[in-house]
This record gives C-alpha cells, sequence and structure tokens, in this order.
C-alpha cells in the first residue's frame, strides 16, 4: 500500500537521527558541521520554508584526527563506523544501509581528487533551534560549486532563488567558482 505519510516518517527518521548524532559529538566535545543538502535544506527552510527541498542522507564535515573519537562517541548513540567503496560512514543500527548512514568528510581535504577545493576548515557555524551545527551559507556554497554534480546545482539554484548567494558571498568566491555560479545561473535563465 502506498501512503503519504511515507515523507513524514522519512523526515522523522532523518532529523532523529541527526540529533542523535549531535547528541554524540557534543556530548564528546567533537567539532563538525551539517553539509550536503540537509544543511542547504535547513538554510533554505529558515528562509522560505516552502522553497526547501528534501534529502535522503546526512553528510557531516569533520576533523580527519578526530575520527577515533567520533567511531568511539556515536557507539553509544546505536551508530557504527564503517568504511566501504572509500566512503567514511556511521551507521545507524536500526537502518544498517550505506544509502541512509551519515557520510563523513574531512574539512581540509578534497572528497574527490578533481575537485577544484577542498572542504572549508570550520568557520562560525550557524545554529538549529535544537543546536545542531550548519556549515555556514558562504561555506555551501563554496562546497556546492567545487563538486559541481546535478544535485548541487539544483541547490545552489534553489539557494540563490530565495537571496541566500549575496553579492558578498560571491565577490568572495574564486574566480573559477564565480565561473561555476554564472553558469548555473545562465543555464538556469536558459540563456
Amino acid at each position: 500500500m502506498i501512503t503519504a505519510k511515507a515523507l513524514d516518517l522519512h523526515v522523522q527518521q532523518l532529523f532523529d537521527l541527526l540529533e542523535r548524532l549531535h547528541f554524540a559529538l557534543a556530548k564528546a566535545g567533537i567539532e563538525y558541521r551539517v553539509i550536503g543538502g540537509m544543511a542547504v535544506f535547513l538554510q533554505i527552510s529558515a528562509r522560505d520554508p516552502d522553497a526547501a527541498r528534501f534529502t535522503r542522507d546526512v553528510d557531516i564535515a569533520v576533523d580527519r584526527a578526530d575520527l577515533e573519537r567520533i567511531a568511539k562517541a556515536a557507539e553509544d548513540f546505536g551508530f557504527r563506523y564503517r568504511h566501504a567503496a572509500g566512503v567514511d560512514m556511521l551507521v545507524s543500527a536500526e537502518n544498517p544501509k550505506a544509502k541512509s548512514a551519515v557520510h563523513l568528510v574531512f574539512v581540509r581535504e578534497k572528497v574527490r581528487p578533481q575537485d577544484v577545493l577542498a572542504i572549508p576548515d570550520f568557520s562560525e557555524p550557524t545554529r538549529t533551534v535544537e543546536g545542531i551545527l550548519l556549515a555556514p551559507v558562504p561555506d555551501l556554497v563554496r562546497m556546492k560549486l567545487t563538486s559541481f554534480r546535478i544535485k548541487d546545482k539544483t541547490h545552489i539554484i534553489d539557494m540563490d532563488s530565495v537571496g541566500l548567494i549575496t553579492p558578498e558571498i560571491e565577490a568572495g568566491l574564486s574566480e573559477p567558482l564565480r565561473d561555476r555560479l554564472e553558469k548555473v545561473r545562465a543555464e538556469e535563465r536558459g540563456a
């Protein structure tokens, strides 16, 4: 049977996962930032809830030096560290699928060798009401323009459409990333 409540269930599970992860890392004093689609969703939702697109997983940026501590801290909250197919992740005991895991990327490192830039080092986070640490919009814009996959371009369009990509953020981009931003905007205009 198909039910419209499936989305509600997914959303609740994802937020429960994110909250558990936050508690685990905060308790251990480990710095992190939520990045990727979840961070974009939350940043856009704060500005215009109707413009936010949902995501299927959680990505966080952490310091590789903290990996052992992260694995240990997360264990106490029902996660298990796993490295598979070149990806570091925390899988939840109740749903150990890699697609629904918390994916870890490392500050000051490139996600893929062909990426233009590394994941930015920690800067002042945006905090949700619950205290969850999000990458600030300028960092998200840089990461999305660096990855530049179709979903990253969509996230750029969505952030731009609600005014999150300000002239100040644009001015702070490197020339290759400004060129990519203009390309996304031109494609969106149909130029």
